[in-house]
């Protein structure tokens, strides 16, 4: 049955309903739809527009086909249009023309644009749920590598040292970000357009406010318009999980890297690798790169919804229908996604030595030699830099590192220098003595960590 058949004197071609239906894609949203039509059909018994016992008897229906709809008793057809046509085909079924009363003063305009807020409301709890836990497995393992150093890049070239643990709390703050910007997302979509009708609302006295309890919203939409007509909300959530997908992706471009026999400074886990149909040695970062693959597939269903809606007057029209798979996509892709990221990070191993001996080979405290020199020479800064920038020059020249050329190279090009230099330049001290907020040292580490996991907690 066509919820809009009355006006049609001759059924629609099968390709049409087949192109036009999107039972496909809405059937994940059936107990949403049964949770909106339960709040609607209460308030339309309260407000005495419906007899309350038939409002009564529908709930109780609505809740015996969800039920049924879990256990399996009841399939969802693929044929039915939509599942708010397959829900109210069946509650009529059952129970007849009380089951008819349940769309009096609604439109599935304002129906689907309820039953999206509240499936998206759902499933951003579920991702946020799961970026907690990210973000608490990198608090844990940066306070276990809180002193491993490691050079951090410029450039992809080393630059200065830093450690593990403060490389992996950046990566805890981009995603303590993406949880910020989901929960934004979810505030700006907190209102029930329930009560807008198609969109100009109707003329029954419906009490907004008592379906827009009922169902957990803040309030309702204050134009009926934009009621049903606005898709903000998709795309916020789209652009949230874009870019939660941007910073797992950069995330997995390291891991590639760090995996590499060029690098090697972790090894994942074998539950979290692959390998070659060919070469037997091979043990591939599959994962993480699926995920650098998938974040443009993340990017793609963005841009759907933004250009889906740039071009169309109000109010409502056929082609916001196709928001739904966009913006679901894009949630399951992100949770398809964290799924294995989140373990194979928990289990893989840290190699400590080849991130230390990296770091020697690099001249990453060049700028701390420079440092030496200004700090406890009194050199201007400027100086400092030539000085040190000749030493490197000439340590590349005889295959030495500040650290091993002899102190008497050092005057030669600047008399200032002593043993002190040594010390200045020792990589663990550089870290350490980086103690400025948000800098590496292992005590600012910890502290971030103690920090951003107190804030994920609480949220």
């Amino acid at each position: 049955m066509k919820l809009w058949k009355g006006r049609f004197q001759k059924e629609a071609d099968p390709k049409t309903n087949d192109f036009n239906s999107s039972i496909s894609i809405d059937s994940r949203m059936y107990k949403e739809d049964i949770e909106g039509s339960i709040a609607h059909a209460t308030m339309l018994g309260a407000a005495g527009i419906i007899d309350k016992g038939e409002s009564e008897k529908i709930c109780a229906e609505l809740e015996k086909i969800e039920k049924d709809i879990e256990t399996g008793v009841l399939h969802i057809d693929p044929d039915a249009e939509d599942i708010h046509t397959f829900i109210e085909g069946e509650l009529t079924a059952r129970i007849g023309d009380a089951g008819k009363r349940l769309h009096t003063a609604r439109s599935r305009n304002d129906q689907v644009a309820l039953d999206v807020r509240l499936t998206l409301r759902k499933e951003c709890a579920g991702l946020m749920e799961q970026l907690k836990e990210l973000i608490n497995v990198l608090c844990d393992q940066a306070e276990e590598y809180a002193d491993t150093v490691m050079p951090g890049y410029t450039h992809l070239q080393r630059a200065q040292p830093i450690t593990f643990g403060h490389h992996l709390m950046a990566y805890a703050e981009m995603f303590l970000r993406d949880i910020g910007r989901m929960q934004d997302a979810l505030k700006r979509m907190d209102v029930c357009p329930l009560g807008s009708g198609a969109l100009a609302g109707t003329t029954y006295p419906l009490d907004r406010d008592l379906t827009a309890k009922l169902l957990g919203f803040s309030g309702v939409s204050r134009n009926s318009l934009d009621g049903v007509a606005d898709r903000d909300f998709c795309a916020e959530i789209a652009a949230a999980i874009s870019l939660a997908m941007v910073h797992l992706s950069r995330f997995s471009e390291e891991i590639i890297l760090w995996c590499s026999w060029e690098f090697k400074f972790i090894e994942l886990d074998d539950a979290f690798s692959t390998g070659s149909s060919i070469m037997p040695q091979k043990k591939n970062p599959d994962i993480t790169e699926l995920i650098r693959g998938k974040s443009g597939r993340v990017f793609g269903d963005l841009m759907a919804l933004l250009t889906m809606m740039k071009g169309l007057p109000l109010a409502y029209n056929k082609d916001m229908q196709e928001d739904k798979e966009a913006v679901f996509d894009a949630v399951d892709t992100l949770r398809l996604c964290l799924t294995p990221f989140i373990p194979m990070l928990k289990t893989m191993r840290v190699l400590k030595e080849n991130m230390r001996a990296a770091a020697a080979k690099g001249f990453i405290n060049a700028t701390d030699c420079a440092d030496y020199l200004v700090a406890s020479k009194g050199l201007p800064f400027r100086d400092a830099y030539k000085i040190t920038g000749e030493l490197v020059a000439l340590c590349i020249e005889r295959g030495l590192t500040l650290e091993t050329l002899p102190i008497d190279e050092y005057k030669k090009v600047c008399n200032a220098f002593d043993e002190g230099v040594y010390e200045a330049i020792n990589l663990e001290k550089c870290v350490r003595d980086r103690k400025v907020k948000g800098a590496p040292c292992p005590e600012n580490v910890r502290a971030a960590a103690k920090e951003v996991r107190t804030i994920v907690n609480g949220l």
